[in-house]
């Protein structure tokens, strides 16, 4: 058995990518989709269809420009989400517009619009997890939608902080971005990398996901964002991991034991104490971790460029309508 074979004995499996023609080829049980994605896919010959759609809703649904783009965007979303559905068995997660991560009113209206057009095209809501930042908005947001039974997965997730209180919030799903994390600390300390054991984003998802099954919480981990495949294989048993194309072809031409390193009954035994924050002491602790401040922030900013992107590309196709 190759590796990835043996790492979904104990995790489910996520490619992490808006490729389809790539999802068909390692079957995943969820994907996930995000601005930047999107913006690669949609520009790939193959998926001409899926754009032309969107931007003809668009056109037919209003008549203000700002609008048209607004909503050819949202229905590109759901395009390539609806056919990713189509081919694994289980969630597709779509991400709100990043622009909206400090507004919890605009954040719980885009997430209500995306699921809407999900039922329109007789996509299962149950199968939608909506991708939200992990702001002290966008978790209020999430507690929120997750009320009404949209199911979240908060992402640009950083610290133990943004993660204790996403878990009290009820949220579906959190991703910890072990790969970014890694590298603030490899430039904070001026090192090349470090032991996959030792890498501060391995060990931060140790950390989460210890807490959560010691605590009980529902909340479900994917550790995403990952740099090799040392950094997967030493999270192998997380709940789930979300892979970059790249590195799903690496563990699927590598053969060898994956040894489970993250259960629950280990977790159970773990000496951390239940924490709860509310906003005052999530922002004043937020601050004080300058990693997970500053590559919050950076991610906000990165995903709300690169929507900025799509939307141009789709405002210039318009045009030649």
């Amino acid at each position: 058995m190759n590796k990835l074979e043996r790492l979904r004995e104990f995790t489910a499996v996520v490619a992490d990518t808006g490729d389809i023609d790539s999802i068909k080829k390692y079957v995943p049980t969820d994907a996930t989709t995000n601005p930047s994605l999107l913006y690669k896919a949609a520009k790939m010959p193959l998926y001409a269809h899926l754009v032309e759609d969107a931007i003809e809703f668009g056109k037919l649904h209003s008549d203000s420009t700002a609008q048209q783009i607004k909503l050819s965007l949202d229905k590109l979303a759901i395009n390539f989400g609806s056919e990713i559905l189509k081919i694994i068995p289980g969630r597709v997660s779509t991400e709100v517009d990043a622009r909206l991560s400090f507004n919890i009113e605009g954040t719980i209206k885009r997430a209500h619009e995306l699921i809407n057009l999900y039922q329109k095209v007789g996509a299962d809501p149950e199968r939608v997890l909506i991708k939200i930042a992990s702001t002290w908005e966008g978790i209020q947001a999430a507690k929120e939608l997750e009320k009404d039974g949209i199911h979240c997965n908060l992402t640009l997730l950083f610290s133990f902080e943004q993660a204790t209180s996403c878990a009290d919030a009820g949220v579906t799903l959190v991703s910890p971005f072990v790969g970014r994390i890694l590298d603030w600390y490899k430039e904070y300390e001026g090192v090349d990398g470090y032991p996959a054991n030792e890498d501060p984003g391995v060990k931060s998802v140790k950390q989460i996901y210890n807490y959560y099954k010691k605590f009980g919480y529902e909340t479900q981990i994917m550790g995403a964002s990952f740099r090799n495949i040392d950094e997967v294989l030493e999270l192998a048993g997380c709940d789930l991991l979300t892979i970059s194309p790249a590195l799903l072809e690496q563990l699927l031409h590598e053969e060898g034991p994956v040894i489970r390193k993250l259960d629950p009954f280990v977790a159970a035994k773990s000496d951390l104490s239940q924490i709860q924050l509310d906003e005052n002491h999530f922002r004043w602790d937020l601050n004080e971790n300058a990693m997970a401040t500053e590559k919050l922030a950076e991610g906000i900013r990165n995903f709300a460029r690169d929507t900025e992107k799509l939307e141009k590309y789709v405002w210039e196709l318009c045009e030649r309508c």
